[in-house]
């Protein structure tokens, strides 16, 4: 008799949704951001967005090739290890590959992003496991790696070329907040800054309608739980508010400015590298909130991919010490027979 037992990747749930079905609302989500980042930055976000999805799928196709063997024995098994790909294709490399992208400026060579997307599909997903057993968000990790190889290339941004930006606003930076954190926001509007209309940023984080969007898609669907993103943005935005000497409209300018709304809601909700336990989530949110405002003040630099990052690192710590309930776990009823001495009647 075969008593193996067979353990799988947490949590186990039964429901109809797979991992797929949830990729595919997360692409669906995405879509808003896509079209706003090729109506303001043209065919170069185009060419990024294609770059870095094709790029992410042949980085997962040929991995999974190489490990399962297809090139033994001549590539004899080279055709089944092709369809059992495309059996457990589940999208996860599109949505890295989407994410990746939009986190991008629109300048970013083809060669930067190719090299940038593989180093997230396979070093920091493939290599683990694949989908769901990744430590760190391989968006959010490709991008930390990216700003560290090819620093000079990532590190500049473009205006979107809808609505229109002086030398003066494009000098202080609206999603750019090198400038922004240094001298502050002359002549850029919260209009402008809501809607990603002659501003400066990465080609998916500049349109923050295109960003609610998403958002509002991703909780009607149920795929992210509401009060998540907006307790990091609330949080970034209090700290903020302390920091700067309680001036709400330097906060407001500093949320609605690079990647935070965007990273808050696409990438600290990755289910594999965030906290499993509510309140888990509720430190983890939190500590996300106050590290962005903390760090983006003490290094005038955008940082939200690399505190998501760091925070993923931290999630094992926090699911181990804010201990879960037990499925099915029922809270005891006291006894109140019992007087205070602890005597029956």
């Amino acid at each position: 008799m075969d008593n193996t037992i067979l353990i799988s990747t947490p949590p186990h749930v039964k429901t109809p949704r797979t991992t797929k079905k949830i990729m595919l609302d997360v692409i669906i989500a995405l879509i808003p951001c896509i079209i706003a980042a090729v109506l303001f930055f043209s065919w170069d976000a185009f060419f990024v967005i294609i770059t870095s999805v094709l790029g992410a799928v042949e980085a997962e196709f040929i991995y999974y090739f190489i490990f399962k063997g297809g090139f033994k024995k001549k590539c004899q098994n080279a055709k089944k290890v092709c369809l059992d790909w495309l059996d457990e294709f589940d999208f996860s490399s599109i949505v890295t590959g989407l994410i990746l992208a939009l986190i991008l400026p629109s300048h970013t060579p083809w060669y930067a992003t190719l090299i940038g997307v593989v180093f997230s599909i396979i070093i920091v997903k493939m290599v683990f496991g694949g989908t769901g057993k990744n430590i760190v968000n391989p968006a959010a990790t490709g991008r930390v790696f990216m700003l560290i190889s090819f620093s000079v290339i990532t590190s500049g941004w473009a205006a979107t070329t809808i609505g229109t930006i002086g030398e003066s606003s494009l000098a202080t930076g609206a999603t750019n907040l090198s400038g922004m954190l240094s001298n502050g926001v002359e002549s850029i509007s919260m209009i402008d800054l809501f809607l990603g209309t002659g501003v400066t940023g990465c080609i998916g984080e500049t349109c923050k309608v295109a960003i609610i969007l998403g958002y509002i898609y991703l909780c009607a669907r149920k795929v992210i739980k509401w009060w998540q993103p907006l307790l990091f943005i609330a949080t970034a935005w209090l700290f903020t508010l302390f920091l700067n000497g309680c001036d709400a409209e330097i906060a407001t300018e500093y949320t609605l400015s690079g990647g935070l709304i965007f990273g808050a809601v696409f990438m600290a909700t990755d289910y594999c590298t965030s906290p499993k336990n509510m309140y888990g989530q509720l430190v983890y949110y939190f500590c996300l909130g106050l590290l962005t405002a903390v760090l983006r003040q003490a290094t005038h630099v955008e940082v939200v991919s690399f505190v998501i990052m760091l925070c993923n690192i931290l999630t094992p710590l926090i699911d181990r010490y804010i201990m879960r309930k037990p499925f099915g776990y029922i809270k005891p009823v006291k006894d109140k027979t019992k007087k205070k001495t602890g005597k029956e009647v």
